[in-house]
């Protein structure tokens, strides 16, 4: 016999993770779409066979919000009074840019105060024109451009990792943020394109980066730090103490807040090589992107409210099993890991937590949203 009480606990915690993720938490003026976009004049798939996507609502800021500058479009790239946000956009990866995107003018108090830096692989099979009037009907009043990534920079560079989606260049484009954005950008949060942000932006745009700090994140020093390298990097003295006089933690690289005045000055997109390059000689970790942020930043990071990244609830790089939430408050929900909620909703083999990202999915048609919770799920 079921076990009721359990399951009502469980439903119990849904509906008030599904209240508090799903609640206006700003005083942004919103409005409903008056139209469906369908893609124009472009094929029935939508723009040359991308995905498509329904107009968003109209976020527009309210009035205790800053004017800004309308000076066109490099002005408002350059516009130090806007939220600088920098997110990939991958073919593959889409339908999550969309809903991260969503979910950040849905909770901004100032979305139009909000300026996306987006990137794109130059092997990608859409091209920047493409992509630009995609996510300009999917979001008409967004301040974004869109930038190509010239992949030979890292080509030569990547390893094998042990999951091939960790191998792509275009995850390695946050090394180059510094040299692909506008000089003027001095500072911007980097978001992967499998979360949700269900608190204002704003609060994690105010963080202040001190002292020598370079980057900002939340910080997870319980984790076992030793198993991000091999036991040959553990055992090579000149390697090892690279961590001398710091007490490094692991920090997950989907999100973070960077001071890129100082990142330029610093040349850390070289230092940053040097581990790649080193790691292709010697074999000395076995993820992608992630462990030359380890080797370099990993004990001088501005450590970050937990709450802005609640990652691991994609599984891990082998399996992609269901996560819970950690203890604690929510601002940021991270599908980091194999499974993603896209993909789990269609298959109809869902998570618990993969239902609160649907909402904010603006693909079409939604097929998913009426599926029911399998047994994979488990908060």
């Amino acid at each position: 016999m079921p076990n009721l009480q359990s399951s009502f606990a469980v439903n119990i915690t849904v509906v008030v993770l599904v209240f508090l993720v799903l609640s206006p938490s700003s005083n942004a003026i919103r409005s409903l779409p008056t139209r469906v976009t369908d893609g124009g004049d472009e094929t029935q798939m939508g723009f040359n066979g991308l995905s498509r996507f329904s107009e968003a609502p109209e976020y527009r800021n309210g009035a205790e919000c800053p004017v800004s500058d309308t000076g066109g479009g490099f002005l408002l790239a350059c516009d130090p009074s806007h939220v600088h946000i920098a997110m990939t956009l991958d073919t593959e990866y889409l339908r999550g840019s969309m809903a991260a995107i969503h979910s950040v003018l849905k909770h901004a108090s100032c979305p139009e105060s909000v300026f996306f830096h987006l990137i794109k692989a130059e092997s990608d099979s859409a091209d920047a024109g493409t992509l630009t009037r995609l996510v300009q009907s999917t979001f008409p009043s967004l301040n974004f451009k869109i930038y190509v990534f010239n992949e030979d920079l890292v080509k030569n560079r990547i390893s094998s990792s042990i999951r091939q989606a960790l191998e792509k260049p275009l995850n390695y484009a946050r090394n180059y943020l510094a040299d692909i954005l506008e000089p003027c950008v001095e500072r911007v949060i980097y978001l992967d394109s499998d979360l949700l942000v269900v608190d204002d932006i704003q609060k994690l745009w105010n963080i202040s980066l001190t002292g020598s700090r370079i980057i900002g994140a939340p910080e997870y020093c319980h984790a076992n730090f030793t198993k991000y390298f091999s036991d040959g990097f553990w055992s090579n003295p000149m390697f090892s103490r690279v961590f001398a006089g710091r007490k490094p933690c692991y920090f997950n690289t989907g999100v973070m807040v960077m001071d890129l005045v100082r990142w330029r000055e610093g040349n850390y997109r070289r230092r940053i090589e040097g581990w790649m390059e080193l790691q292709k000689q010697r074999r000395i970790y076995e993820l992608g992107s992630l462990p030359p942020f380890l080797l370099i930043f990993a004990g001088n990071v501005e450590a970050i409210d937990h709450r802005w990244n609640q990652h691991g609830l994609g599984g891990d790089n082998v399996l992609g099993s269901c996560r819970s939430l950690h203890p604690g408050p929510v601002s940021l929900l991270h599908w980091s890991g194999k499974g993603k909620p896209w993909v789990r909703l269609d298959a109809r083999t869902p998570c618990l937590l993969d239902h609160l990202w649907a909402p904010y999915d603006l693909y079409k048609p939604h097929h998913h949203q009426q599926l029911p919770i399998t047994s994979s799920s488990s908060l």
